[in-house]
């Protein structure tokens, strides 16, 4: 800790306390995650080390957060990551107009090909949202805290912790306790920030996980298996599931002024299968890339 003078303090997360600091060799500014170890014989907590593990093993990217060094430093160790003034939770929360069409354009691009980035080096991030979504003084948007981050494969028999993804943003699997998952919780998270980008506000704020899955149902409707024929586990087609019809497109949520969109030829459709109607390039073109 002796090359850092520490500037000041950014937050606190589940397991340290971040700080922004200076080096005083090089004059740069860096972001100083202290762990302390509670108890020394129980080691590197987990989420710490998949963090580093994953951070470490891939390469250097634009849209992921750069891990500049790891130390030892008391009872404890210091992660060092490149300084980023703010997050994307903060733009939304601080923007008293909507986000125009060119700025949700461009946080969903870099966001996007950030996870991409992160799922062709297998590696799931599980607890994507706003307030992990950093951004520089440039405006670049990079993907942080990989405390949740594992390793995949593509055999399918891999069994998973569900207990992960902060409730807004998990998707209805983890909800239902599923074992055997894959990249799509990810996506489904990014879908949740998509929402919120347009809307100003959380897609679904569920206060706990029944009603999150009901905050879903009202609004995408009660699945079957012709409208969801890829979902993985039975039971979300049995009773007691609550009956829904779809709220699509979403209502306004918040006190905050409610969005012009652009004008879509044709509505979002739920009755339809997804590969008809989720999957629409006309759909999603105005806000990712020109097609």
């Amino acid at each position: 800790m002796d090359q850092y003078s520490i500037l000041g303090r950014i937050g606190e997360g589940a397991h340290g306390i971040v700080f922004k600091a200076k080096n005083i060799e090089t004059g740069e500014t860096v972001a100083l995650k202290k762990v302390a170890l509670r108890k020394l014989e129980d080691g590197i907590p987990n989420q710490a080390l998949r963090e580093i593990k994953a951070l470490q093993e891939i390469e250097e990217n634009q849209h992921v957060v750069k891990l500049k060094d790891v130390f030892p430093h008391g009872t404890g160790f210091v992660l060092v990551f490149e300084y980023m003034i703010s997050d994307l939770s903060e733009v939304i929360r601080n923007s008293e107009q909507p986000l125009t069409d060119a700025q949700v354009k461009g946080y969903m691009l870099m966001l996007l090909k950030g996870v991409a980035f992160c799922h062709g080096n297998s590696i799931m991030h599980r607890d994507l949202k706003p307030a992990n979504l950093l951004i520089s003084s440039t405006g670049q948007l990079k993907i942080a805290d990989f405390g949740l981050a594992r390793v995949f494969t593509n055999d399918g028999e891999r069994l998973y912790s569900h207990q992960v993804a902060t409730r807004w943003y998990r998707a209805p699997e983890l909800l239902y306790g599923a074992r055997k998952y894959d990249e799509g919780v990810d996506l489904w998270a990014v879908g949740c920030i998509f929402a919120e980008l347009l809307n100003n506000s959380p897609l679904f704020p569920g206060e706990n996980d029944i009603e999150q899955l009901c905050c879903v149902l009202r609004v995408l409707g009660t699945p079957n298996q012709k409208i969801w024929p890829a979902l993985l586990h039975p039971y979300f087609f049995t009773p007691p599931l609550p009956a829904h019809h779809s709220e699509l497109p979403i209502p306004q949520r918040g006190g905050k002024k409610a969005r012009q969109g652009p004008q879509h030829q044709r509505d979002f459709h739920v009755d339809q299968p997804l590969e008809e109607s989720v999957v629409d390039l006309e759909l999603v073109a105005p806000y990712v890339v020109d097609v």
